[in-house]
């Protein structure tokens, strides 16, 4: 459209630039008794030009004029001395359909962001709760609850894309196909519902399991992900944008199922269990136990059990090796530079960036901002993991003393009210706030909520909090996980978790009774060096293997566990 107009404006250039030629021949032939000067003939081609309408002006005035009510045609009035072109008003009329170039234009844009090519009709259904609309598959089932089937193909495509950094997974299946670890076994799931979580799932069914899975975040659901679950028949309850009361109706939805009942949980923040314990505790007798990948998820399982109301064994995944030095230190330093660029658009480079907690994920994260130039100082309650931050070249600090200067705050401690009212106050304009942490709560979004605040929505998942004195400060995924909700994170990493996950169901389904209590325990030794093993691969990495001296002289098997389970890595 843009070529075609182009070429008019140069075509009705050329026919002006002849007239205003041919014009001017006339007047210096016939009216000048004497030739003309050179200023003389450009003053008069001026004076003729300026009577001329633009070529512009003349493509406006060959152009239909629509009907606001009914989108018909009508002819535009002519001005006078315009140059008629008939067959130029036929091109241009042949190009614009009945609907108008309102219409036209507005068709552009959908189709320039919905590559699926959308129906107003499919629009208006994004708009309805999917609580509200009965869905089915291609098989005719609908035990399930997600934004649109319709995204299937799409969801399969992501899924697939998963697979191949998952190698290890793909090895598991391949390994424990035959045998079927986990036949039998009916897990209730709460987790991030994302393609590399669906691979995970998928590997569970491989093994024998059935399962009924909701989201354990309100953001960070791949409806295109859910939609190619449930199109393969598997019982999801999750899509992206839950209000509060979704997510417990999802959850809900998984657990009420007459005649399906629960052996095992598969958590990630403790939402699951803690609905259980509240409004179906009949359902314990039943489970074998709870593996719970979340610091969050694990203090709350602590808590249970010093009250002595843990009723079945539960699995600490937080906290194996694997979870902690891979998936919470590399996932964390890998994704953090995207997540703050994608939302708040930041430059790293001299920026002060305060990191609230020196654990696996902060010091993920402090490496990140060091490389890119960021001047970051930490704060910390534990004096082993301050030691590290100092050691590590980090400035150690309270939050009072720097919350004025600071161009960034970061929380990453699973605790509560990390950052409050009272520290939002102090910080400057334009300060950047966001949570790396488990929990939701560590930032005190609640008591933003005064009426003297204004909340202005820029876009997804980035909120300008504006005090009355005009200063704002830029909160980042309402204190949600901001990797998880604004970005994506490496799925390799993912795979070594999701393995983990794996792996301590298998363990705590198969126990003989009496292995393990009504207590928390942490994941076999053996079974976190399995998990690394079975990664190695993908680096053409050779283990070197003990002799039977060494073996003997270290007091190990020469096959594993190579560490005690107090040791340190």
């Amino acid at each position: 459209m843009q070529d075609e107009d182009t070429n008019e404006m140069e075509e009705v250039a050329h026919r002006t630039e002849a007239a205003m030629s041919s014009a001017l021949e006339k007047a210096t032939d016939g009216d000048s008794p004497q030739p003309l000067t050179i200023r003389s003939k450009l003053m008069r081609m001026l004076e003729i030009a300026s009577s001329w309408p633009s070529p512009v002006e003349q493509m406006q005035n060959n152009e239909d004029v629509f009907d606001a009510n009914d989108g018909a045609v009508s002819e535009a009035p002519r001005t006078k001395g315009q140059i008629q072109n008939p067959e130029q008003t036929t091109e241009f009329n042949s190009r614009v359909t009945k609907t108008g170039r309102r219409s036209l234009s507005r068709s552009i844009s959908q189709s320039s962001t919905d590559s699926s090519g959308g129906s107003d009709t499919e629009f208006a259904e994004d708009d309805v709760s999917p609580r509200d609309r009965q869905q089915i598959n291609s098989k005719g089932k609908s035990d399930f609850c997600i934004k649109n089937i319709k995204l299937a193909d799409f969801g399969r495509r992501e899924i697939q894309l998963a697979e191949e950094e998952m190698t290890a997974l793909t090895a598991l299946r391949k390994a424990a196909q035959g045998e079927k670890p986990l036949a039998g076994a009916k897990i209730l799931g709460c987790t991030h519902i994302t393609a590399q979580t669906a691979v995970l799932f998928e590997t569970l069914a491989v093994l024998g399991a059935q399962f009924r899975w909701a989201a354990c975040n309100i953001y960070s659901t791949q409806n295109e992900v859910a939609a190619a679950l449930a199109e393969r028949d598997f019982p999801v309850f999750a899509w992206k944008g839950e209000s509060e009361d979704d997510f417990w109706w999802c959850i809900d939805r998984c657990v009420n199922l007459e005649g399906w009942e629960p052996n095992m949980i598969l958590d990630d923040g403790g939402d699951m269990t803690h609905w259980i314990y509240k409004e179906y505790p009949q359902l314990f007798k039943k489970v074998k136990g709870v593996v719970e990948e979340s610091i969050t998820g694990i203090h709350r399982l602590h808590h249970l059990s010093k009250a002595g109301r843990l009723c079945v064994p539960a699995m600490n995944v937080n906290d194996s090796v694997t979870k902690q030095k891979f998936d919470n230190l590399y996932c964390c330093r890998e994704s953090i530079l995207d997540s703050l660029r994608k939302t708040a658009d930041v430059m790293f480079g001299g920026k002060q960036v305060l990191v609230c907690g020196y654990g696996e994920v902060g010091k993920g994260c402090t490496a990140a901002l060091k490389s890119m130039g960021s001047l970051v100082c930490v704060s910390e309650i534990d004096p082993i993991c301050a030691l590290q931050a100092c050691m590590d070249g980090f400035r150690l600090v309270r939050l009072s003393d720097v919350l004025r200067q600071v161009d960034i705050v970061i929380t990453c401690t699973g605790n509560k009210n990390v950052i409050v009212r009272e520290h939002m106050d102090l910080m400057k304009n334009g300060c950047v706030v966001c949570n790396m942490g488990r929990s939701n709560i560590e930032i005190d979004v609640a008591s933003l909520g005064t009426p003297e605040l204004v909340w202005l929505h820029v876009r997804e998942h980035v909120d300008h909090i504006i005090w009355p004195d005009g200063k704002r400060i830029v909160l980042l995924a309402e204190g949600r996980v901001l990797n998880l909700n604004c970005s994506t994170v490496p799925t390799y990493v993912l795979s070594i978790t999701a393995t983990t996950q794996a792996l301590a169901l298998i363990e705590l389904f198969n126990a003989p009774d009496g292995r393990y209590k009504q207590d928390v325990y942490l994941l076999p030794k053996k079974l976190d060096e399995y998990v690394a093993s079975l990664h190695l691969q993908s680096f053409d990495g050779h283990l070197t293997e003990l002799t039977d001296d060494q073996a003997k002289y270290l007091g190990l098997n020469k096959h594993g566990p190579f560490k005690p389970s107090y040791y340190r890595y």
